[in-house]
């Protein structure tokens, strides 16, 4: 029987690492099935779930996602052996190109050649994490005799961070499915539908629990001119069909005009991308990506001004 799945990103905003522990215990009995890290400029994908793994035995832990670029594709493969030798058969490694910002403006690495970097990394994964000796000219990289000390049993699945019609292919071709974010639960059919019904989807849901309509499409419409602005995530929503609705939010923030390019977004985006509501109202809201055909809704908690920790506690299935 399939496993009807319930995942939050940790860490919360705001709250240190360690004073995670005692949430994270309670997670499993509260319905929660998966905890899934980021990597921006805070903790790294990697260490909270090694914590996550020895506090909560049970969960299944999901990197969403490490980025293909930022470290060498051997010291990748070795930090996903890691946890999934640490919760052996309950780890997914969720990959992806990132954005030139964090690649190249705070990284230093070239942000060249996006889809092949990232067909290049699934392929040395895949042999990598099966323990054989690598020795391979990828077209972005090489390898020469890499070969992890201990490789996982089982190797862990290997997601693929994709918007369009060409790295959901790519996701469906060389990977076990797809990690995606920013969209509506009608919007999960059409990225199904180029991902395919063998693959994975999961979605990061931004989730803002509070009765205050104002404050969180207040909130929604900064995160959203910050983020779909981006090239990637413009075109993206130029494919679900928002392109002339987002013009002149994208006019705005062109012309400098921040402010402007906020108050240019409607009400009807900021419902349809950003789950807010009483708290009632938002897991039904999230119940409806899982009706709409995804596999693994990831809840991404939004401050409200409330404790984040009872935040979580309360959007449990």
């Amino acid at each position: 029987m399939k496993v009807q799945r319930w995942g939050i990103t940790l860490p919360l905003t705001g709250i240190p690492l360690a004073a995670h522990r005692e949430l994270v215990r309670e997670l499993q009995g509260l319905g929660y099935t998966d905890v899934w890290s980021a990597e921006t400029a805070g903790t790294d994908a990697f260490t909270p779930l090694a914590l996550t793994s020895e506090w909560a035995p049970g969960l299944r832990l999901g990197t969403a996602i490490a980025p293909v670029y930022t470290r060498g594709p051997g010291l990748l493969a070795m930090q996903a052996a890691t946890i999934a030798e640490l919760a052996p058969g309950r780890f997914v490694l969720g990959v992806g190109t990132s954005t030139p910002t964090i690649v190249t403006g705070w990284n230093a690495v070239p942000f060249t050649d996006p889809y092949a970097r990232a067909r290049d990394t699934l392929r040395f994964l895949r042999a990598a994490l099966v323990g054989d000796k690598v020795s391979e000219d990828y077209p972005t990289f090489a390898v020469s005799k890499f070969r992890l000390e201990r490789p996982p049993t089982p190797p862990p699945p290997i997601l693929l961070a994709a918007l369009r019609p060409g790295m959901l292919r790519l996701a469906a071709r060389e990977a076990d499915g797809a990690i995606t974010n920013w969209l509506a639960p009608g919007d999960v059919p059409q990225v199904r539908a180029e991902l395919g019904a063998a693959g994975e989807l999961v979605a990061r849901v931004f989730v803002c629990p509070t009765e205050d309509a104002e404050a969180a499409r207040g909130l929604g419409r900064m995160l959203i001119s910050s983020y779909l602005t981006v090239p990637v995530y413009a075109a993206f929503h130029d494919w679900l069909g928002r392109g002339e609705v987002l013009a002149p939010m994208h006019a705005a923030w062109a012309a400098g005009d921040r402010a402007g390019a906020n108050a240019a977004i409607p009400d009807s985006v900021v419902d349809d991308l950003i789950v807010h509501g009483p708290v009632e109202y938002c897991r039904e809201r999230v119940a409806a990506y899982l009706e709409a055909g995804l596999d693994t809704p990831v809840i991404s908690v939004l401050p409200t001004g409330a404790d984040p920790l009872e935040l979580v506690r309360s959007l449990a299935p």
